[in-house]
């Protein structure tokens, strides 16, 4: 073989194996990749692609995806997703415990964004129908923060995720700039009240005593646990500073503020006597989404209003 023909023949190899990388990439890049992220159920979950119809199974879950810029991708959310208003404007799968999986399925998304409340039933039912379930379940404010997180990475938000979470933790340091040197005399005592009858408040471990913590306050339910009952008389006993109640939970309306601010055997704590008896929104205190700073912010406003500006 002639020096010449050699030299044609290893162009053309080297040609032929270029070509044949070139084939094997995708201008996509990461799109054609796929992507393997665990959820906050510690399930890893798999998408070949970044999803382009995605259904939000909690009104959290709802108020992320559109902070995140994917209004135009959410295909659906609950009867409950209400924030942004936009987001009364999707295609309804039912309830936020009992979503209506026939629609769920009917409606062929690529990705469904669930919660804690969905993992016994709900999630394995969609995963026996073929549809991919990525689940948040953040109980703290820091887990809130990994959840935007994470919903930015598995939709190629990753930027806009990055964004939001710095800007969340600035405001929150904001925050605790100005409480975390507060004495303990200097702490108020809070009552947060869920419901009035029966008598419910947040209990330690819970993101509310989180809310109250770190706007500077002892919370009077510290020793109990989670969500739980309270009795009026430990109410009394503890002769809260300062009550919040939370109010715009279904027919409930200001139901829980007007007990706070009439039942007669709490006329004597310092409270109802000095006029510190406030409301706050439990769609903005519960929802452990992009607005929890806002509580946050509302709380400290509550609780401190000698360090921070009344909200506008």
């Amino acid at each position: 073989m002639s020096h010449y023909v050699r030299n044609c023949l290893l162009i053309l190899l080297s040609l032929l194996v270029l070509s044949s990388v070139g084939c094997g990439s995708s201008p996509a890049g990461k799109a054609e990749s796929p992507i393997q992220i665990t959820d906050q159920l510690g399930r890893t979950v798999g998408l070949a692609r970044i999803p382009q119809r995605i259904i939000s199974l909690a009104p959290s879950n709802t108020e992320i995806l559109f902070a995140l810029g994917l209004a135009d991708k959410v295909v659906a959310v609950t009867d409950y997703c209400n924030y942004p208003p936009e987001a009364k404007e999707k295609a309804s799968i039912g309830g936020f415990s009992t979503p209506n999986i026939e629609k769920v399925v009917a409606l062929s998304p690529d990705l469904v964004v669930a919660t804690s409340i969905h993992q016994k039933q709900v999630i394995p039912n969609l995963e026996q129908r073929g549809i991919t379930v990525f689940a948040l379940a953040p109980k703290t404010l820091d887990e809130v923060l990994e959840a935007i997180t994470l919903v930015g990475e598995i939709t190629g938000k990753e930027k806009e995720a990055s964004n939001l979470v710095r800007e969340m933790r600035e405001r929150i340091t904001a925050v605790t700039d100005k409480t975390s040197s507060l004495t303990e005399a200097q702490k108020p005592r809070v009552f947060y009240i869920t419901w009035h009858d029966p008598l419910k408040t947040a209990g330690a471990g819970t993101l509310h005593d989180e809310l109250i913590q770190k706007a500077g306050s002892t919370n009077i339910a510290r020793n109990l646990t989670g969500y739980s009952g309270i009795t009026l008389e430990a109410v009394i006993d503890a002769n809260p500073e300062v009550m919040i109640a939370g109010v715009g939970m279904g027919t409930g309306a200001d139901a829980p503020l007007q007990f706070a601010v009439t039942e007669p055997r709490l006329r004597n704590t310092d409270a109802r006597q000095h006029n510190r008896v406030y409301a706050i929104d439990v769609d903005l205190v519960g929802r452990p989404g992009p607005r929890i700073v806002a509580a946050l912010e509302q709380f400290a406003q509550y609780i401190h209003p000698e360090l921070f500006k009344e909200a506008k």
